[in-house]
């Protein structure tokens, strides 16, 4: 029996050509059964110019974070399989529908897409700090984390719905670090995960800032792990929850 796919694409002052090229890219490749924009903090006219395309539009009048964007946007599927893709496109659609292959076939829980595999495709690459920056981040979250993975925020991922509904009960960051939690997390419950190469290519106009934003990811890699370790019930780390533990995604949504 196939599974239903549905998609997320979080969206944060999208360049709204790029975005609705994509979008379309994504539905022609995939026909997912449902296809979602969560669009955070728009410009003028970016709502109306996305209300032609594919797909469901949610809009928030704030930056909410990918992380917590997504996770509304998972919640509101009601498919098999949920992914998501990145808005600048960087991974194209034919790289994300081989990262829902391998939930969508059942062999696994979830599924990663890499551009760092050797076998991925990097047809432009990053500036070099980002690059230097990105890839050091990467050496240290193997060293900090269950899931051995040569890339761990790659924008493209997928997960099967019956998972989610264990892993979003553990999930707190609202921010681009919520990729690393959610790996850590999977991890701890024991999760099959699948590392898929990408093809990829950079996009210099996105939002996430080289500096800031990756010591933002560090700052969340190590809480991913300790969140990793109170899950898997280790017992200093679930001592230590109450007291630096953020309030929990699903519970901020439904304030």
């Amino acid at each position: 029996m196939s599974r239903s796919v549905g998609v997320v694409v979080p969206a944060y002052q999208p360049d709204v050509d790029r975005l609705s090229r994509y979008v379309r890219a994504l539905d022609e490749r995939l026909a997912p059964a449902e296809l979602r924009i969560e669009l955070d903090d728009p410009g003028p006219g970016d709502r109306e110019s996305l209300a032609d395309l594919p797909a469901t539009v949610n809009v928030a009048d704030r930056r909410r974070g990918k992380g917590a964007a997504i996770t509304e946007g998972f919640d509101a599927l009601s498919t098999d399989v949920l992914a998501f893709a990145d808005a600048d496109g960087s991974t194209p659609a034919d790289s994300v529908a081989a990262v829902i292959d391998p939930v969508a076939t059942g062999e696994f829980d979830l599924a990663a897409g890499s551009r760092r595999h050797p076998e991925a495709t990097v047809a432009s690459h990053q500036k070099t700090l980002r690059r230097f920056l990105g890839d050091g981040f990467a050496w240290l979250a193997r060293q900090l984390l269950d899931p051995d993975l040569y890339d761990y925020q790659c924008g493209a991922k997928a997960v099967s719905a019956n998972f989610w509904s264990r892993l979003r009960r553990h999930l707190t960051e609202s921010g681009f670090a919520w990729d690393i939690e959610l790996l850590a997390v999977a991890g701890a419950l024991g999760g099959k995960i699948a590392e898929v190469p990408v093809v990829w290519e950079d996009q210099p106009e996105s939002t996430v800032d080289p500096v800031r934003d990756t010591l933002s990811l560090f700052t969340g890699l190590l809480a991913a792990r300790h969140r990793a370790k109170a899950v898997r019930g280790a017992r200093l780390h679930r001592l230590l929850a109450g007291r630096l533990d953020r309030p929990l995604l699903i519970e901020r949504g439904e304030q």
